[in-house]
């Protein structure tokens, strides 16, 4: 299937704040409330439409310890877009935000449109962070922001294509050079994975976890 251009993402943020249960929705459709914890990094990748165009999502999904954080890193280079993703029931990973940012600030290019994502929306009865401080926080820093559920998988399609749409606009305005692979797109020529294309582990081995909304 053919597509008119590749967009690279990553997704980051603290462990366990949902990182790959909102890949698998968005890739899958479906929530796993078991998952391995990421080690290293996993792929998935899609296809959507942007006005009209085919556009094939390459997404990135890191692993949130501290551990990985050098091999997170080197996946900033060359990304389009990330989802920086923290969880509205644990205080503690929204206060780690700004040094999220600051790494993906440092490492990516600076033209990468950054979304902003409070997950885990469907446990309202635990929120510990409001709308109003992921809004705040987003104003404060030239974000996009967006909760969203991998759980009921509540503007989880809404993330990711909104990022796509800011991109595609960046192109059409100038702002990036396609030719340049290094900005995270690539012109489309050849064929790309269908719409359902799913996930793949870049590592056999993981420890159990609980995994997120």
């Amino acid at each position: 299937m053919s597509y008119a251009y590749l967009f690279k993402y990553i997704i980051i943020g603290d462990t366990g704040v949902g990182k790959s249960c909102l890949l698998l929705q968005f890739t899958d459709k479906r929530f796993q409330p078991v998952h391995d914890l990421t080690i290293g990094v996993e792929f998935g990748a899609r296809m959507i439409n942007i006005e009209n165009k085919a556009i094939k999502l390459q997404i990135w999904d890191t692993a949130g310890q501290e551990s990985f954080r050098s091999i997170t890193r080197s996946y900033y280079r060359g990304a389009a877009g990330a989802l920086l993703v923290y969880d509205i029931t644990r205080r503690e990973t929204f206060n780690h935000l700004a040094s999220w940012l600051e790494d993906a600030r440092q490492h990516a290019n600076s033209n990468m449109t950054i979304m902003l994502i409070g997950n885990k929306s469907d446990l309202q009865h635990r929120r510990a962070v409001s709308t109003e401080e992921g809004e705040q926080f987003a104003k404060e820093n030239g974000l996009i922001f967006m909760e969203t559920s991998a759980k009921t998988a509540h503007n989880v399609e809404e993330a990711f294509i909104n990022t796509a749409g800011s991109i595609y606009k960046k192109i059409e305005d100038g702002v990036f050079d396609v030719s340049n692979e290094s900005y995270g797109i690539k012109v489309g020529y050849g064929s790309g994975g269908g719409a359902g294309a799913g996930l793949g582990r870049s590592d056999a081995q993981a420890s159990r976890s609980a995994c997120c909304s």
